[in-house]
């Protein structure tokens, strides 16, 4: 009977497969694990806008914030491996979040399908004024001489700039005391006040302050200079190439997705990213556009940038319990 039963099972899983018909045939939900109105949510609602129209299906779009992305990431780590439940993956609510969160209720490197990045949010490093730094060697040299050692703010203990943050002062070779803060919103006007002299973040809320010249920008901290900023000069290029902080935007299905299906989401989303206005919008907010040339060179980023960030974690001590 057990047999029959499986074999009959067997035999109609082609049929069901032909009855759902071409994928999608029914509205995709992305999970945005942030709350709404970040960037975040801005580049995900703006780029799934245009996939949408590629794919012929409406692409629901759910925030679902907490513990660092991580309560909206379990979300589809656990969901059925269709193509269906999609996930707004970047590098604090996937590779930070899984390196200093003591229980992560997945496996990151096999929980997620790689699709494609979306953009890339060069991180700047800027001081107030009133710190005579203009340089990250200019830096290091009054970091060593600074007693109590310099400060500098985070959006939060183990977020992207507290671990930007570390990495700075161990390249450095540095001490620096952290200052976390409830969001980068609270940290930034304490910089701004001049309560704490360094921050690194995403450019794009920085930038109108450093335009004013409320902050003073010394690099950025990633391989290439910023569209937005040309003439800043990149960490590499000052003698520190190890300082690579950069938060980048990405989508990713749950761990099993079919091949094809994910070959369908990855030609939705790279036309997308091939539009002129969509570029245009993600530039304005401070992005780089930035389209894997495959899931799989996707797939061989999000691996390495877990492993460049996990040293840095390690030797600062980071841990959320």
């Amino acid at each position: 009977m057990r047999r029959r039963a499986l074999v009959a099972g067997l035999m109609a899983a082609p049929s069901l497969a032909r009855a759902e018909g071409p994928f999608p045939n029914r509205p995709i939900r992305l999970v945005i694990p942030w709350p709404p109105g970040g960037t975040n949510d801005i580049v995900g609602r703006l780029v799934t806008e245009g996939m949408a129209a590629r794919l012929g299906q409406p692409i629901v779009i759910e925030n679902r914030g907490g513990a660092g992305g991580m309560l909206g990431a379990e979300v589809v780590a656990k969901a059925p491996p269709d193509g269906y439940t999609l996930v707004l993956g970047g590098s604090g609510s996937l590779t930070i979040t899984s390196l200093v969160q003591a229980r992560v209720p997945y496996d990151v490197a096999t929980a997620f399908a790689p699709i494609g990045m979306m953009a890339l949010g060069p991180n700047v490093i800027v001081v107030h004024p009133s710190l005579p730094v203009h340089s990250l060697k200019e830096l290091q040299a009054v970091a060593r001489r600074s007693s109590p050692p310099l400060s500098y703010a985070s959006p939060g203990v183990g977020s992207t700039g507290h671990a930007a943050g570390a990495m700075i002062a161990q390249a450095l070779e540095v001490e620096m005391e952290h200052i976390p803060y409830r969001g980068t919103g609270p940290a930034l006007n304490d910089v701004l006040a001049g309560r704490v002299p360094v921050f690194t973040n995403a450019l794009a809320p920085m930038q109108p302050h450093i335009q004013s010249g409320a902050l003073r920008a010394i690099a950025i901290a990633g391989q290439r200079r910023s569209t937005a900023m040309p003439a800043l000069p990149t960490t590499g290029e000052q003698g520190f190439p190890q300082i690579e902080a950069a938060t980048w935007f990405a989508l990713l299905g749950t761990g099993g997705t079919p091949p094809d299906r994910i070959a369908t989401l990855f030609a939705a989303l790279n036309a997308t990213l091939a539009d002129p206005e969509v570029r245009r919008k993600l530039l304005e907010g401070g992005l780089e556009v930035e389209p894997s040339e495959s899931p799989e060179a996707f797939a061989r980023y999000f691996a390495e940038d877990r492993a460049r960030w996990a040293p840095v974690v390690r030797r600062a001590a980071m841990r959320v319990e």
